[in-house]
């Protein structure tokens, strides 16, 4: 086991980011099993989750003309426009049936407010409305942290980056871990990745 000051995040690993779903990430069911492996030697364990209301601001149906994977402006800053995904209660917001979720203490959910997206599990795409989790991790004594799950490139990166950002010692397992990888994307988030400190294994 792991000491009581590492806590595992793992990242948005929903059926519509699997093969088959509405988003789905090449590769992503992968990550399940190297992913439960992982819950053995933590104490504490998160879980985040992709949470949309329906018609949500990040998708491209909520923008006549517009197709997904587009960019468009928004109050926060530019934001790529998405397939609909992961809507509160569908099945394509559950999670995969294969993961394990007995062992997580806490469900993050994120994206659930209808005028601003969520990457990261710590904040907003407005980089400064909170989810909660960093209040929780430090209640519970944590300071380093271990990350896997979906997207590499997008909800990974920005989640790793910022727990770095907050003091975190910070760790992803690429082998636990899958991108999307729009053009070019997923190079890129490892180098911004590394470039904020975070340890890629």
């Amino acid at each position: 086991m792991r000491p009581d000051t590492d806590a595992l995040v793992v990242i948005d690993i929903q059926n519509d980011f699997c093969p088959g779903g509405a988003l789905a990430v090449p590769g992503g069911d992968e990550v399940v099993a190297p992913v439960n492996a992982m819950m053995e030697d933590f104490s504490t364990v998160v879980l985040s989750q992709d949470w949309h209301p329906a018609g949500h601001s990040s998708f491209a149906s909520s923008h006549p003309g517009k197709t997904p994977f587009e960019m468009v402006e928004m109050p926060y800053g530019p934001q790529v426009l998405w397939p609909e995904h992961c809507i509160q209660g569908s099945e394509g917001a559950a999670f995969h049936p294969g993961l394990r979720t007995d062992p997580a203490q806490m469900i993050v959910r994120k994206g659930f407010r209808q005028g601003i997206d969520s990457y990261s599990a710590f904040f907003e795409n407005d980089r400064t409305t909170a989810t909660g989790l960093h209040g929780y991790l430090q209640d519970r004594g944590v300071t380093r942290l271990v990350l896997c799950g979906l997207a590499t490139d997008f909800c990974v990166n920005f989640s790793a980056v910022d727990a770095m950002r907050l003091g975190y010692q910070t760790e992803l397992v690429l082998k636990a871990a899958r991108g999307i990888d729009l053009e070019g994307s997923l190079e890129a988030a490892l180098e911004a990745m590394r470039a904020a400190g975070v340890t890629l294994t």
